[in-house]
């Protein structure tokens, strides 16, 4: 496999401003059974698939098509990330053919589950409705995603890649066998719910939403006194598209002063985000038994009200999970999962850096 060392492109940034959203999870098994079924290898099933997929994605590559969408490992490139509609690197969607789109499909469904690949499937999907309500269709375009694969997939080596475009970055990481890292992980919607035509009500990332209110509203005065903290949303997702995603403090109200049947309500907007990955285990695991309900708190600034501006955020030590909808009167939706250990491979690359003799 051919890898060429470029220099990333110019970055425009459109007028309009969009906020980056991560969702990163940790996947390694679905449970006891995993490893029994990994076959000869002992291999976990998720990160062969990804491996094998995205070798038979780059198998149908042409020289010219590698040089667009081959990077080396490490490459400034894989660490840029955007969820505005800016100029990219890798390939689109636009310029491959048929075979390779089945392939590029082929390899974002070995990463997702079927709740997370439609997710993304409908963010792609609403490039033409907002094309024709903003009667610019041409600058809404279904075709601009990029795939971009970052070193030799093998499913005992170390390699990354990117499926990107319009409010959808989705960064993945293979650090080892054992291992495959996602994160960050952005989804947006714009319009958040369609208002008219035959898509109209449709609301791709609508539990998100949802859960949210639901979790804030079964507060006491006393729990949202402490869980809101600020009567103003911020613009846009206060992380942004940083490398590393960092917040001054933990605010609002921690787990272990939530009821049992609120934590329930947390966590499940935990797994709304962590379930988009193909393999949600083990973070729901962590977050449920491992991470003290103390370290994870539950934030809310802006209006509890549908169709008002609003912003949510659940941080922790490892993860942080943030969402915002207030631009476009509150129908233009950014959400990002971060961990914030392993964004990009975080600690695990680095060992295998540390420990590749080629590195």
């Amino acid at each position: 496999m051919t890898i060429r060392n470029r220099t990333p492109g110019p970055r425009i940034w459109a007028a309009c401003l969009l906020i980056p959203v991560a969702l990163v999870a940790v996947a390694r098994g679905a449970g006891p059974d995993t490893t029994a079924n990994a076959g000869s290898a002992g291999l976990v099933p998720g990160v062969l698939d990804a491996a094998s997929a995205a070798q038979a994605f780059i198998a149908t590559l042409d020289q010219g098509a590698r040089a667009k969408a081959l990077y080396p490992l490490g490459d400034e490139e894989q660490f840029g990330w955007y969820y505005t509609p800016v100029e990219r690197n890798g390939l689109p969607l636009a310029d491959m053919t048929a075979e390779q789109r089945a392939a590029a499909h082929d390899l974002l469904q070995s990463a997702l589950s079927s709740q997370g690949y439609h997710k993304a499937n409908a963010i792609i999907e609403l490039e033409r409705v907002l094309g024709i309500l903003e009667g610019r269709p041409e600058r809404r375009d279904p075709e601009n995603y990029f795939v971009t694969i970052f070193g030799e997939p093998s499913p005992g080596g170390a390699w990354a890649w990117r499926f990107e475009g319009h409010h959808l970055s989705l960064n993945f990481s293979s650090p080892s066998d054992v291992l495959t890292v996602t994160g960050p992980a952005f989804m947006g919607a714009n319009p958040a719910r369609v208002p008219s035509g035959p898509k109209a009500g449709w609301r791709p990332l609508g539990r998100e939403e949802d859960l949210a209110r639901t979790l804030l509203l079964s507060f006491s005065d006393e729990q949202r006194g402490r869980a809101v903290i600020s009567a103003e949303a911020p613009s846009d997702v206060l992380t942004g598209n940083d490398r590393r995603a960092r917040l001054d403090a933990f605010e609002g109200l921690p787990a272990d002063a939530m009821t049992e049947a609120q934590r329930t309500i947390l966590f499940d907007i935990v797994h709304e985000y962590v379930g988009n990955m193909s393999n949600d285990f083990d973070w729901m695991t962590r977050v449920r038994n491992e991470i003290p309900a103390g370290d994870i708190h539950f934030a809310w600034a802006g209006s509890p009200n549908p169709e008002e501006g609003h912003y949510y955020r659940i941080h922790s030590p490892v993860f942080l999970i943030e969402y915002d909808n207030t631009q476009n009167d509150a129908n233009h939706v950014h959400s990002v999962w971060r961990d914030l250990e392993n964004d990009f491979g975080g600690d695990a690359l680095a060992r295998h850096y540390e420990e590749s003799d080629h590195h």
